[in-house]
């Protein structure tokens, strides 16, 4: 399967004409909230806007003025992308009358139907969409908490996090050492870790060419594991070292103040550590009282969660079944649920929900590679159809392509998502 800018644009076109069935006119406007600017969230709010043609109040929540893509993040650490390059204003979204409030969402009334506002007041809405990403599991890694990000980043919530981390790399002496710490599943974007360690090791080589590379990983295997592995030996030999579950991965401590990393008793002194911990749904829906302590359960036809059917949760923060955590799965989840959201306020045409989804990965300089499949929605989950997976001993023309597409897909979803 292959996918181009134009190709990407096209089917969301088709779909976006496909949603403009007539509408039944409700009295007054019905009110639409939706919480986090993401893949998810975006998308929902730019489709309920564009395909209501305004009989929708649609008011989006987000604190950001600029949203930095955590897809793509991996590639400004490789030295292949300007941090610019990532950010995004959220001003074609106002201009397709999206209401864009520049706030933090800090509870959600379920009764009154109101989310509460942290700069004061609160929004009212009859259908409440929350797209929050994640928030990271306190205590998940012994030694770290989110009070010690700046000595040791996650960058997985990109921006500041992931100009941190890049600093960090500039400024490693020569010959040294840069740890990550593995996220255990689930988590966002499954090959995301690996992808870093792969731009990293491109960013060393070219700086730092004696520097080591350690992974600590609580998982026994990885998503693209031989297609990883088979790039950092053609293009990184002997400097990346990958520790999984069998060697003692998983039994990790870090002292950020010190800057070691104890992996199965064994304590190495090191230059950079990048810790990704464990994830969970982003706080506003636990507030909200839709999750099950760590994920918030949907259904898979419209996204809506099972304790509440007003509300909904897309991307990273749902536990849907068989997609995995993605920005492509969110921006896919986002069309279904908005076409449900409409179709409930207005009357207007519902269509079977149908989801895809694509991660492509950058090993080095034009070997990329990709894996995605197409889902359909099932009583019990969102459930996976068919599959593709990029393989070893590709070409380099392919992985070139596959590069390539990836590139035309971030500029189609980024307008996708944002107008």
């Amino acid at each position: 399967m292959t996918l181009n800018r134009r190709q990407f644009i096209g089917t969301s076109a088709a779909m976006a004409a496909a949603l403009s069935a007539p509408m039944v006119k409700a009295q007054g406007k019905p009110r639409v909230v939706v919480v986090g600017g993401g893949a998810g969230g975006a998308t929902a709010a730019r489709y309920l806007a564009k395909d209501s043609k305004g009989g929708i109040d649609v008011t989006l929540i987000e604190p950001t003025r600029k949203y930095y893509t955590c897809f793509f993040s991996n590639l400004y650490l490789g030295g292949f992308k300007e941090i610019e390059d990532i950010g995004h204003s959220y001003g074609g979204l106002a201009a397709g009358g999206v209401n864009v409030v520049h706030d933090w969402a800090i509870g959600v009334d379920r009764d009154a139907k109101t989310v509460t506002l942290a700069g004061g007041g609160s929004v009212p809405y009859d259908k409440l969409i929350l797209s929050p990403g994640i928030d990271f599991v306190e205590g998940a890694v012994e030694g770290w908490g989110l009070s010690a990000q700046n000595a040791m980043p996650h960058a997985y919530k990109a921006g500041s996090q992931s100009e941190l981390l890049k600093a960090q790399l500039m400024a490693m002496p020569e010959g040294g050492t840069f740890a990550m710490i593995a996220p255990p599943n689930p988590y966002r974007c499954p090959p995301g870790p690996y992808e870093r360690v792969s731009m990293v090791a491109h960013f060393l080589k070219q700086n730092n060419p004696t520097a080591k590379i350690i992974v600590a990983d609580p998982k026994p295997k990885f998503s693209k594991m031989a297609l990883f592995q088979e790039g950092w030996a053609n293009h990184y030999d002997g400097m990346v070292d990958w520790i999984g579950e069998d060697f003692g991965g998983g039994n990790v401590s870090v002292d950020p103040n010190a800057m070691t990393v104890t992996i199965d008793g064994e304590e190495t002194k090191v230059d950079v550590c990048n810790v990704i911990p464990a994830m969970k749904a982003g706080r506003i829906a636990d507030l909200a009282g839709v999750t099950d302590g760590n994920w918030a359960p949907v259904n898979a036809t419209d996204m809506s969660t099972k304790a509440d059917a007003d509300i909904y949760v897309l991307g990273d923060a749902s536990s849907q079944g068989d997609m995995p955590k993605s920005g492509y799965s969110a921006n896919s989840q986002a069309k279904v649920c908005a076409n449900a959201v409409r179709g409930a306020l207005t009357g207007s045409k519902v269509f079977p929900a149908k989801f895809a989804n694509t991660c492509w990965s950058l090993i080095a300089p034009n070997d990329g590679v990709k894996v995605g499949a197409t889902y359909e929605a099932t009583p019990e989950k969102i459930a996976k159809v068919d599959g593709f997976i990029s393989q070893t001993g590709e070409s380099a023309d392919l992985r070139k392509a596959t590069y390539e597409e990836s590139e035309g897909w971030y500029t189609g979803i980024t307008s996708d998502m944002l107008g």
